[in-house]
């Protein structure tokens, strides 16, 4: 029972607690917001990729799983192609860019604009609510193998769900929802991480020697999210001074997790 009351209490902070966070960032100035959210993102970079490979991969190498390195290494694979092949299909279902391969042509563009901009708002919802479904799974597993490693993985999650709720509240609010609505659906949504994590907490009770697998494929969530998502938009900043910040803030992210990971074992 108390694995459970930890489970819960840290898929809310992964979910009800960073949907809240980022919208306190709406009450502050654009340029404000313009200047933080870059530096939230290199720290939740640090933070993915330091619970990534110091947390995650790790324990699921354990000797007491008994599984062969060769099948983690084909599982983180098979995990980085399948999310690759998952964020082709959103973006063939829905894009944020006025020009992409999937729109049509410049002439009708203006004229779908409204009808895109209206359904932008719900396919952020559904498509949070999994993302939020799928993340409780992932800190269920990672509290099923050992409370330190689900504190670190909930942190991490935390660390990247508050950069993106934030733009998914513009969205929603640039698809005529108010605040007070877009706050409202998207602690709905939120509610999603505390469904996966306790579904996967009663599912996954007679399945522990899928525990070390599930570690991987949220290690190849958290990378691929890094990677192909959150590191392209730090190029966009190529003055020195920038990269440097950008590099500390993501050391900072990753040091945040090897200190917490650190001082709870």
């Amino acid at each position: 029972m108390e694995l459970l009351i930890w489970i819960i209490v840290f898929s809310l902070l992964g979910g009800i607690v960073s949907v809240v966070l980022a919208s306190s960032f709406l009450l502050l100035s654009e340029n404000t917001r313009n200047v933080t959210v870059p530096h939230l993102v290199s720290f939740a970079i640090g933070a993915l990729l330091g619970a990534s490979f110091l947390g995650l991969i790790p324990h699921a190498l354990e000797h007491e799983y008994a599984v062969d390195p060769h099948d983690i290494g084909l599982t983180l694979l098979l995990g980085l192609l399948s999310f690759f092949l998952l964020e082709k299909l959103v973006l063939w279902r829905h894009c944020h860019h006025d020009h992409c391969d999937v729109h049509a042509p410049e002439e009708h563009q203006n004229k779908q604009k409204d009808n895109r901009n209206k359904a932008a708002g719900t396919l952020i919802l559904v498509g949070d609510t999994i993302h939020n479904f799928v993340d409780g799974i992932l800190i269920t597993a990672a509290f099923m193998t050992d409370i330190h490693l689900g504190i670190v993985t909930a942190l991490a999650i935390a660390a990247h769900e508050i950069p993106q709720e934030l733009g998914d509240f513009v969205i929603l609010l640039h698809s005529g929802f108010n605040r007070k609505k877009a706050l409202y659906y998207n602690i709905l949504a939120s509610l999603g991480t505390v469904v996966g994590a306790l579904l996967a907490y009663f599912a996954l009770s007679d399945m522990q020697h899928l525990l070390p697998y599930i570690l991987v494929i949220a290690a190849s969530s958290f990378i691929y999210i890094a990677v192909a998502d959150l590191i392209p938009g730090l190029h966009d900043k190529v003055k020195p001074s920038e990269t440097l910040q950008q590099i500390s803030l993501i050391a900072a992210g990753t040091l945040f997790i090897f200190i917490a990971h650190s001082s709870l074992h």
